[in-house]
């Protein structure tokens, strides 16, 4: 059976050092625990992960060779070929398999050794602000599960894990591996990202067509979301109503569902079945180093001008 996580018995492999992989390396680092981080050959990340005092940084088959806790913080997309080449070959008996986020297991892109623990811990946050919120003492919300048991101690070594990220153990939700995956893409696809940035820029469009200038455009349509969302956070959407203006209350309470009407709630049914049958995630997996530079000039395309340079004028 294996032993219970911590500091001074496990090793931890950081497979990847982008936004999150970064965060994840110096909290765990920062925690106590031994850190060793795995990229391949030429990456850029080896540069950032030197300068900030990483004290092991080698290949992914090494790093996965040299520990007994594998955290995968790579693209989603990758897992399959990475874990087939790289991890699976060099994993030791009795080890942990840490993911942040549930997709790769969930839709079979991975098949877990059976004695392995296979665990989540999911931070609602990107990378800066899991390191951040670590630096100020501050604690974030994430998901948790357990995927796989075999040592009887995934559940405790998944909460030890999420706490030394700095994730407090009351601000932990378990979840299931299937409705992280499923729940993440549909949010991120269809609110948080997708939706919001499409809801804001058609806004912002109508506003500038009708003579309004861009600057006050922004501030209308973008600048206060923040203040919005932590309403929404502390109170609720009625709490948010009730701290609001008449006029904004009376006026959204009237436009909000013409917006946000029945036809867009079936559009959101059709995103949620393609995530949920696995139809995006078998898209995801095929992408290729050319067809995600078409992503990067698909985002750079999108770019407007207009709102990027007030979005400069006011950025913090």
């Amino acid at each position: 059976m294996n032993k219970p996580l911590n500091q001074s018995n496990h090793k931890i492999a950081i497979i990847g050092y982008g936004s999150q992989g970064r965060a994840i390396a110096l909290n765990l680092r920062d925690s106590g625990y031994d850190v060793v981080v795995g990229l391949r050959e030429g990456s850029p990340s080896i540069a950032i992960a030197k300068k900030d005092n990483i004290p092991t940084i080698t290949t992914v088959g090494d790093a996965v060779s040299k520990t007994d806790v594998i955290c995968f913080a790579f693209p989603d997309h990758l897992h399959e070929r990475v874990y087939r080449d790289d991890i699976k070959p060099n994993l030791s008996k009795n080890c942990t398999l840490l993911f942040l986020h549930g997709l790769s297991v969930h839709f079979g892109y991975i098949e877990p050794p059976e004695d392995a623990d296979v665990i989540l811990v999911a931070p609602h946050a990107p990378g800066d602000a899991v390191r951040e919120k670590y630096l100020g003492d501050r604690s974030i919300s994430a998901f948790y599960s357990v995927y796989q048991d075999s040592s009887g101690q995934a559940e405790k070594n998944a909460i030890d894990l999420a706490m030394g990220l700095g994730i407090q153990k009351r601000w932990l939700v378990r979840t299931t591996f299937e409705h992280e995956a499923v729940g993440d893409l549909f949010g991120e696809q269809a609110v948080l990202c997708g939706g919001l940035a499409a809801l804001v820029k058609n806004g912002f469009d109508v506003l500038v067509e009708n003579g309004i200038p861009a600057e006050n455009a922004y501030l209308e349509v973008a600048h206060q979301l923040d203040l919005i969302v932590e309403l929404i956070k502390k109170h609720g959407i009625e709490g948010m109503l009730r701290r609001i203006s008449v006029a904004a209350r009376f006026g959204s309470l009237q436009t909000g569902p013409k917006i946000i009407d029945r036809a867009a709630r079936e559009r959101m049914q059709v995103v949620y079945d393609r995530i949920r049958t696995g139809r995006f995630t078998d898209h995801l997996k095929k992408l290729t180093p050319d067809r995600i530079a078409e992503l990067d000039q698909a985002c750079a395309e999108l770019s407007d001008p207009r709102l990027e340079n007030v979005i400069r004028k006011y950025r913090d």
